[in-house]
């Protein structure tokens, strides 16, 4: 096996889910295919030290793992609506919002893939918005 195909994200990923061994791990796994049924085209990334990022068009979410909960953590959560409250922690700040997992608990799929659509569709009306009134004009 080629040196990128053994440190690619992907499998990073896969290794922290095995890793784990225990709750948090099919946590993780679920999760994550979850996030490839929403979006097909996500990218998997590996950052800060080890904590897997999904990408399309900017970062979605991440997925972190403490001892207590899996954390996914949505870059722009603040401004995506989230009409089945998943969104549980993080809740003070104006850009990011997270949903904590802990042991035993489940998650509304079809209400957590269709927040991950509208992030995925939040990152493309950003790449694809008219420049602001203030940028720079030649005259």
């Amino acid at each position: 096996m080629p040196k990128e195909d053994a440190d690619s994200p992907s499998r990073r990923i896969d290794a922290r889910i095995a890793e784990l061994g225990d709750w948090r791990g099919e946590t993780l796994a679920r999760i994550r295919a979850l996030i490839r049924e929403a979006d097909p085209e996500v990218v998997e990334t590996w950052k800060w030290r080890g904590v897997p990022v999904w990408e399309h068009a900017g970062i979605l979410c991440t997925g972190e793992t403490y001892k207590d909960k899996v954390k996914l953590t949505f870059a722009r959560g603040a401004a995506l609506e989230d009409p089945a409250g998943l969104f549980n922690a993080s809740l003070e700040g104006n850009t990011r919002r997270a949903i904590d997992i802990r042991r035993g608990e489940a998650i509304d799929e079809a209400a957590f893939r269709a927040l991950l659509r509208a992030a995925v569709a939040l990152n493309l009306s950003r790449r694809t918005a008219p420049r602001s009134a203030g940028s720079r004009e030649s005259g």
